[in-house]
């Protein structure tokens, strides 16, 4: 045979097969990209929108910490979330999630349209002690969503105080088409039970919130805010028996909501430092959720007011008291077996109070705070 034919035939078969080969590489290549697609295709289908409503914005430690423990979760279900907020720049950045601004109504309605669920919660949202109009501003966000046919899921909630009829009639009203209803507290539930609403009774969120644990730095921590029964009495006798209890100390005031926490805090503050100016005193403004839960974590004590700022030390370990104000920190204080102060300061035998909470044990805080995870089993099976 001719060697030149020859070569040309080996060329020929060698062409013949790169092209084969080329042919089935750019099949698997284009199979590949219809795989993906595919798979874009059922993560969209599969991830279902949600829209969150809520006392958010307003850069409230209890109302932000339950947010973040709920958006956390509902991202482990693939949900597309929006939160409805007074700064919506603010809550998608710190959140990472979508927002839009609670008074824009044309955006708002469009995104509950948008939607397959709408989440109310947590907090005490449907009460008129506050004022009438935050009512009818969130009982319209419902009634938006159940005229739309949206799955609408009351979340921990404290419902009422609702002292006027119309309230009475128009939350009953709604609640009574709502998917499912959680509720934080026995009263709310013992509420919704007299209008023949079956609502279940829930752990606070914020109980299942991870925080880690670090090392500490021996600073005492005290959560203060206004209250109608917040007196210099209290206020005294608290820094007295904190220098004398803990002296050479560092004390870190921390302020969880400007509004409310600030001037008590600024003028406890005076006091401890008119009784000893050498100690240590810090103002810690809550800004960043995780910074400071990161600054409770690493405390030695703390005492406290807020619900959530007692749970949240507790959550970490720390050895706690609460400062009783409302019968939500009586009854945590009792269900942790901790230390509860009265601000009236002549009912407080502090000896007591500081034996008890040096006594207290870290690992048994942290058992009890773990044992008191939020049930999410309703909330995941519309996601399935």
């Amino acid at each position: 045979m001719d060697l030149h034919l020859l070569k040309q035939r080996v060329l020929l078969l060698l062409l013949q097969g790169f092209r084969q080969k080329a042919s089935e590489l750019l099949n698997q290549f284009l199979s590949g990209i219809k795989f993906m697609k595919f798979l874009i295709r059922a993560v969209q289908m599969s991830s279902k929108k949600v829209v969150i409503s809520g006392y958010y914005g307003f850069d409230n430690f209890g109302d932000d910490a339950i947010l973040s423990v709920l958006c956390e979760k509902l991202k482990s279900l693939s949900a597309d979330i929006t939160v409805i907020s007074a700064n919506p720049q603010k809550t998608a950045k710190d959140f990472l999630v979508n927002s839009v601004k609670n008074f824009d109504l044309p955006n708002l309605l469009k995104t509950i349209s948008d939607s397959e669920i709408l989440i109310s919660g947590g907090g005490s949202l449907l009460q008129d002690v506050t004022s009438l109009k935050s009512l009818l501003y969130y009982s319209f966000v419902l009634f938006s969503a159940l005229v739309m046919r949206k799955d609408v899921i009351i979340f921990a909630q404290g419902i009422g105080p609702l002292n006027r009829r119309i309230s009475k009639l128009l939350v009953n009203s709604i609640l009574q088409h709502a998917k499912f209803v959680s509720v934080r507290d026995e009263k709310s539930q013992a509420l919704l039970a007299d209008w023949k609403i079956n609502a279940k009774l829930v752990n606070d969120p914020v109980f299942s919130l991870s925080i880690q644990e670090i090392p500490k730095n021996f600073a005492i921590g005290v959560q203060l805010r206004e209250f109608s029964t917040m007196n210099d009495a209290f206020l005294v006798s608290l820094a007295q028996f904190l220098l004398n209890d803990f002296p050479n100390r560092k004390i870190e005031l921390f302020i969880f909501q400007k509004a409310l926490d600030e001037r008590v805090c600024k003028k406890f503050a005076n006091i401890v430092k008119s009784q000893n100016p050498h100690v240590e005193v810090e103002l810690i403004y809550y800004e960043n959720r995780t910074e400071i839960f990161k600054r409770i974590a690493q405390l030695d004590y703390m005492f406290a007011m807020r619900f959530h700022a007692v749970i949240a030390a507790i959550k970490a370990g720390v050895k706690t008291a609460a400062i009783d104000y409302d019968i939500k920190v009586q009854r945590l204080a009792e269900e942790a077996s901790i230390p509860l102060i009265s601000l009236m300061a002549e009912e407080n035998d502090f000896n007591a109070i500081f034996d008890s909470i040096k006594s207290l044990s870290p690992a048994r805080l942290s058992d009890f705070a773990n044992s008191k995870q939020f049930d999410w089993s309703e909330i995941e099976t519309l996601f399935l």
